[in-house]
C-alpha cells in the first residue's frame, strides 16, 4: 500500500500567491520526509472564485523539490488540449523527474472550459480517444501520421521521448459508468474518484472487471483511488476541525456541476455535511481512518491511496498536522493490517 499527497491548492481571490506557493513546497517537504510516495497535482481552469497553481508547471517544481517522489498528473482534462504539445511536455517532465511520472487522464464536465478551449461537452468523448492514441504514438513512434477532429500529425515526431517505456503509466480518471467501462475496455488502471460513495465504487468496480475481462486483459497490478482524508484525536474532532472548509469545497463542486457527471443515485453535493460523508470520506481518529483505508485495500484492492486533506480557507498547520498523524499513527497501522491480510491470503489460497 502506497500513500500520495494531493495538492489542490483552492486559494481566495487576493490571496499571496507567492506565499501559498511555499506552504506547498512545505507540505511537499514534509511528504517526502514523512515517506508518501507520491505527490499529485488536479487541473481546472478559470475556477472562480478560487486561485490556483497550473499542473504542469507545479509538477515540474515539484520534481526539483522531492527528485525520489513520484509525480501524478492526476488529471488531465484530455480534450482541452492538443496531443503533440502535451506529448512533448509530459516527455519532458518525465525525463526531468527521473522517469517518475504518471499521467492521469479524463473527459473533464465544465462547460466554461470546454468553450474556452474551442471544443463542447458533445465532442469531448472523441478529442480524448483521439488524444490519448496520438499521445501513446508518438511517445513510441519516430514519426506518426494521424488525423483527428482537431489536429492532424503528418510526419510528426515527438521531439524528446519518456524515460519510462514504453511510456508513463496512464490512469483513466471517471466518476460516471461509461468512463469506468472505457478504462477497462483500453486495459488501463481506473484511477477511483474522490466523489462516489462505497456502494457505488463497488458497482463499477465490477463493471471495470468486466470489461477488463471481455477485453482480454490482465487486470492492472495498481489500483489508485483519491479520497478526502482528515484524521484527528476523535471522529468529532477531525469533523470539527475540517468540517467547514471541505462542506466550503464541496459547495463548489455542487455550482460547478461536478455531482451532475455522476450516477444516478449518487448525484448531489447539495446535501447537509453528515449526509454528504456518510460512506463517502475517511475522517476520524487514527484508528477510525486506519480502518477505512484497510477496508478499501481489502474490498476494492486499493493499493495506492492519494491523500486530499487541505480545502478552501482551511490553515496550513492544520494540514501538516494531519499529515504527521496520518504519518506517524495511521501508516504502520494500514502497513501492518495489509501484511496480514496478505499472509492470511496466501496461506488460504
Amino acid at each position: 500500500m502506497q500513500f500520495g499527497l494531493m495538492l489542490r491548492g483552492n486559494f481566495a481571490r487576493g490571496d499571496d500567491m507567492r506565499a501559498r506557493l511555499e506552504e506547498h513546497l512545505e507540505q511537499v517537504r514534509l511528504a517526502r520526509d514523512l515517506g508518501f510516495a507520491s505527490i499529485t497535482k488536479g487541473s481546472h481552469y478559470s475556477t472562480h472564485p478560487f486561485q490556483g497553481f497550473q499542473q504542469l508547471p507545479f509538477l515540474t517544481r515539484v520534481a526539483a523539490e522531492a527528485p525520489e517522489m513520484r509525480l501524478v498528473a492526476g488529471i488531465i482534462l484530455l480534450p482541452l488540449h492538443k496531443p503533440l504539445d502535451l506529448a512533448e511536455q509530459l516527455a519532458t517532465i518525465d525525463i526531468m523527474s527521473g522517469g517518475k511520472l504518471t499521467v492521469g487522464v479524463g473527459l473533464g464536465y465544465r462547460e466554461v472550459e470546454f468553450k474556452a478551449f474551442g471544443t463542447s461537452k458533445k465532442e469531448s468523448l472523441r478529442r480524448f480517444n483521439e488524444n490519448l492514441e496520438a499521445i501513446r504514438r508518438l511517445w513510441s513512434e519516430e514519426k506518426v501520421w494521424m488525423r483527428g477532429s482537431h489536429f492532424e500529425l503528418d510526419g510528426a515526431s515527438c521531439s524528446t521521448k519518456p524515460l519510462q517505456k514504453p511510456h508513463p503509466p496512464i490512469w483513466i480518471g471517471a466518476n460516471a459508468d461509461g468512463g469506468i467501462r472505457r478504462a477497462g475496455r483500453l486495459g488501463l488502471p481506473w484511477y477511483i474518484n474522490p466523489h462516489n460513495r462505497l456502494d457505488t465504487i463497488e458497482r463499477q468496480m465490477e463493471l471495470f472487471r468486466e470489461e477488463l475481462d471481455e477485453a482480454g486483459h490482465t487486470p492492472p497490478q495498481e489500483i489508485p483511488m483519491r479520497r478526502e482524508v482528515f484524521v484527528a484525536e476523535s471522529r468529532e474532532e477531525a469533523l470539527r476541525l475540517c468540517g467547514p472548509y471541505l462542506k466550503k469545497k464541496y459547495d463548489s463542486y455542487h455550482q460547478w456541476g461536478q455531482d451532475k457527471a455522476m450516477p444516478e443515485g449518487d448525484n448531489d453535493f447539495g446535501v447537509q455535511l453528515e449526509e454528504l460523508i456518510e460512506d463517502r470520506f475517511i475522517l476520524g481518529s487514527p484508528d477510525d481512518v486506519a480502518g477505512q483505508i484497510t477496508r478499501l485495500n481489502r474490498r476494492l484492492g486499493v493499493n495506492h491511496l492519494i491523500i486530499s486533506l487541505q480545502w478552501p480557507g482551511m490553515p496550513h498547520a492544520l494540514a501538516l498536522d494531519t499529515m504527521r498523524l496520518m504519518a506517524g499513527e495511521v501508516f504502520p497501522r494500514v502497513w501492518r493490517e495489509v501484511a496480514v491480510s496478505e499472509t492470511t491470503d496466501k496461506e488460504t489460497g
